[in-house]
């Protein structure tokens, strides 16, 4: 790696305090001028999407999250002024909230529990996380962002005799997603447990006439906001998903979609050189073959974008992990992501990356500004924010001493117009590679496979337990009773194994295992 590189492949623009560095990709000089049909196909492929092409064909629906922070591009002046509005409802239920005019029976809301998975999940907790201040912030927050029982007890112990100034935000767009459908009965149990009305405390973000909303209209929640069809979930932090509770946290949604926009104008150039989505793009398929042959690994130094990989696992995995390309071939096309935070990745696997098995590239991000207050010297003119940026870049040499490829994306400052740029600047990349490779980025059939595989098991499990129940104080073997219901044995032992932990079933242990019985 040169000076004369990294002078030439180094992207920096101050309007937006980013800069981007590819010179540690190792692509020859020759590989952005041989990809420029390409990137210019996928150019189009963009501009027809933010113009309201029907993106997802098997769900006949656009995709829109663009307009989200840039209302009158949106294709109609209906959605333009569905935008607009809900924007205008979720600074103004913040407003309430914040101001008390809009209280729980006992005095003004000052916890937050979203409930949701996914992107329902992801980009809240990243935003959250990442501009929070604790003590500082209006609303504390705090998530179910799963169906485990002991997950959901445990935040709930961390809320304790709070819950009555608890205000609950339930986000499900179809209204039908289980593990949100648990975690919001868990929530009510857990306020009626109390003695409160959690009708006075819940508020559904969901599609319009979803289950959901049907539901929070019959039973009189506090209010409900609208999620639409044309936003993803994994695009969906700049919609009423992510802005309502970063709102509620007291983040400046309005500095977020601003930083969003502005990227989006960035990243709309049809300049290769001077589109930094483009480029991250580019090197994406360069380090991966265009297959997904090596993974990306994630390295934010900043404690505050610890949470920034995981949310790019759902956006980048979820978009780009596909069995078929647009013409039914099968690819089997994905980018595998993951990631830590540096300097602590120095103490778990960096000594894999820089001598292990070489299937990665890496993703540095360096944030310039240490701190809003005041340094501290732990040595004379050295801060621990000194330390921080030298093992960044002692880090990076290493692996590149080792030819171990990596991107490094400088931010100015973590703010929430640096997130909203961040958030944008990702969504398009995804966009531009899928173009590249030749899929759909927007669909998710693994997903509602797994989905639907669940719902299989839940259904055995029923069939299991009425069995069992039709022949009281009668034990069978797993052989015995998967037979009588038509199930598959290994199966039928995982289920029954759960239920006897759980105390629904009597287990009585036999040598060999496989002999052991259940009943009621």
């Amino acid at each position: 790696m040169t000076w004369d590189r990294f002078k030439q492949y180094r992207y920096d623009d101050p309007s937006l305090g980013l800069a981007l560095d590819i010179s540690r990709i190792p692509f020859p000089d020759d590989y952005l001028p041989s990809m420029e049909g390409s990137i210019q196909k996928a150019f189009d492929a963009m501009a027809a999407l933010e113009r309201g092409a029907i993106a997802n064909p098997s769900e006949r629906r656009m995709v829109g999250h663009y307009w989200l922070r840039a209302a009158s591009l949106a294709p109609t002046p209906e959605i333009s002024s569905e935008i607009t509005g809900t924007l205008r409802s979720i600074k103004d239920f913040a407003a309430r909230v914040h101001s008390g005019a809009l209280a729980g029976p006992k005095g003004p809301f000052t916890r937050l529990l979203v409930v949701g998975i996914g992107g329902s999940a992801l980009g809240p907790q990243f935003v959250g996380h990442a501009l929070g201040h604790p003590g500082r912030d209006r609303m504390q927050v705090h998530f179910f962002d799963n169906t485990d029982p002991d997950g959901m007890d445990y935040v709930l112990a961390q809320i304790g005799g709070d819950l009555v100034r608890t205000l609950v935000v339930v986000i499900s767009k179809s209204g039908g997603t289980i593990e949100t459908r648990n975690g919001q009965l868990e929530a009510a149990a857990a306020f009626r447990a109390a003695g409160l009305d959690f009708t006075k405390h819940f508020v559904a973000v969901t599609g319009a006439g979803s289950k959901l909303d049907v539901l929070a209209e019959r039973e009189g929640w506090l209010t409900r906001f609208p999620m639409w069809d044309w936003v993803g979930g994994r695009t969906s932090e700049l919609c009423a998903v992510g802005l309502l509770p970063a709102a509620l946290q007291g983040i400046d949604i309005d500095a977020m979609l601003e930083g969003a926009a502005a990227a989006d104008v960035a990243t709309r150039s049809r300049t290769t050189r001077d589109n930094p989505a483009a480029l991250l793009a580019l090197m994406w398929y360069f380090a991966t073959g265009g297959r997904g042959a090596k993974d990306m690994v994630v390295l934010p130094y900043k404690d505050r974008l610890l949470l920034f990989s995981r949310y790019l696992q759902q956006l980048v995995m979820e978009s780009l992990g596909k069995e078929l390309d647009l013409d039914g071939k099968v690819v089997n096309q994905g980018i595998s992501v993951y990631g830590n935070k540096g300097s602590t990745d120095q103490h778990a696997y960096v000594q894999q990356l820089r001598e292990g098995v070489k299937n990665f590239f890496v993703t540095f991000i360096d944030v310039l500004k240490d701190r809003s207050g005041k340094p501290y010297e732990v040595e004379p003119g050295i801060t621990s924010g000194d330390y921080l940026h030298g093992f960044y870049l002692g880090t990076r040499d290493a692996l590149s001493e080792k030819d171990r490829a990596s991107i490094t994306l400088t931010l100015s400052e973590v703010s929430p117009r640096s997130i909203g740029i961040v958030i944008a600047l990702y969504e398009r990349v995804v966009g531009l590679y899928a173009s590249l490779v030749h899929i759909n980025a927007y669909d998710q059939p693994g997903v509602e496979a797994g989905k639907k595989a669940a719902g299989g098991v839940i259904a055995l499990q029923s069939k299991l337990l009425a069995a069992l129940k039709a022949s009281p104080g009668k034990a069978f073997t797993v052989e015995a009773l998967a037979s009588q219901v038509a199930g598959d044995p290994e199966l039928a032992f995982k289920i029954l194994e759960h239920l006897a932990a759980n105390g629904a079933v009597r287990r009585e242990v036999r040598t060999p295992w496989h002999a052991s019985t259940y009943g009621l």
